[in-house]
């Protein structure tokens, strides 16, 4: 059976989404790569509410690496800011690779603790 690299790309992300659930304590940091534009979002799954949201789309700027680190850092601004110092990663079914891990170092260079563990201590968190 073929499938486009869309079709393809929805199934990695629906095999990701079974482990990767957020929280209001720890949001899902989601990722989404378009032809032009690079969004981040902090989710939280149990409550079905968007904590914190920023894009390329706001500045009008582009989708290189340059700007994956400027969406990155606004990311982990935005997340400070509503108090969300803890997430995990949905990479959206995208690569950790290139743009997405450039946003994602962006992020946890600006202040942010990535974990992908289910069970997280506070001391863990003000590390």
């Amino acid at each position: 059976m073929s499938f486009n690299r869309k079709d393809q790309r929805t199934i990695r992300h629906r095999r990701l989404r079974q482990r990767v659930q957020g929280t209001a304590d720890r949001p899902r940091m989601a990722i989404y790569l378009s032809n032009q534009h690079m969004y981040v979002q902090f989710i939280d799954d149990i409550a079905g509410r968007t904590l914190a949201q920023t894009s390329t789309a706001k500045t009008g700027k582009g989708r290189n690496l340059v700007d994956a680190q400027q969406v990155g850092a606004q990311a982990a601004e935005a997340a400070l800011a509503k108090g969300l110092r803890l997430v995990v990663v949905d990479r959206g079914g995208f690569r950790f690779h290139g743009r997405v891990k450039q946003l994602v170092e962006a992020a946890v260079a600006a202040g942010l603790k990535i974990t992908n563990d289910d069970v997280v201590s506070a001391a863990e968190v003000t590390k």
